[in-house]
């Protein structure tokens, strides 16, 4: 039976706690399905002068380069050194796959779905071996759990919520996004990439599929 885990690690040799040293107020969010050599991470919480001064200081960081983003929140492509451990790698390999990863306070918080509870096991003890001090805040089966939480984070929640009860999802609609991502004071960006990730989260938790095969497939071409 398909679990969520929901659990806590130290910062200390995943990178972050090198960022959070250069820059003490960041919060990151990072996305889960990576195309790329490094790790895509929404950074925010600080300006992003300080952010890019944090990511040349920081030891961990290799490379990185900005992606887009604006208004308090961007994404970037960070690169980090061979000897920080991987996260998504390392519970890949222990059998789960994680839905969500935040840090808001220098700390990684964990939504990670696996198939067996034994693999939830399996993966706390590979996270205490590389003295990640994990905390287990969670762990339910997906069909004990409410369809608009599972596999959200609570921000990523509470924004649904508020599209909702703003009747964003209304037919017609009573509030664009514009006016939704105004209540929330955020860009119309950020409310744009929050929902998208939301949608995934759902999608991933709920119909038991991969982040990568919960990504938008190609627009079909008049030959199709």
């Amino acid at each position: 039976m398909t679990s969520i885990v929901n659990l806590e690690i130290s910062g200390e040799g995943t990178g972050l706690a090198e960022l959070v040293d250069a820059v003490p107020s960041l919060t990151c969010e990072a996305e889960t399905a990576v195309v790329s050599n490094g790790r895509d991470l929404w950074l925010s919480g600080a300006s992003n002068d300080e952010i890019e001064a944090g990511l040349a200081e920081a030891s961990a960081v290799e490379e990185y380069a900005l992606i887009n983003g604006s208004d308090g929140e961007w994404l970037y492509n960070v690169e980090f050194a061979d000897e920080t451990i991987d996260i998504f790698e390392l519970v890949l390999e222990e059998g789960g796959t994680i839905l969500d990863a935040s840090a808001p306070d220098g700390s990684w918080v964990l939504n990670i779905r696996v198939q067996e509870r034994n693999d939830a096991s399996s993966i706390y003890e590979a996270l205490e071996d590389r003295e990640l001090s994990p905390t287990i805040i969670r762990l339910f089966d997906t069909t004990d759990e409410s369809h608009s939480q599972a596999g959200l984070t609570e921000r990523q929640y509470d924004t649904l919520v508020a599209a909702v009860d703003h009747g964003y999802f209304d037919i017609p609609r009573e509030v664009s996004m514009q006016e939704l991502a105004a209540e929330l004071d955020i860009s119309h960006q950020a409310l744009s990439e929050r929902l998208r990730r939301a949608y995934r989260s759902l999608v991933t938790s709920e119909l038991d599929v991969t982040p990568e095969e919960a990504e938008p497939a190609p627009s079909p071409s008049l030959s199709d």
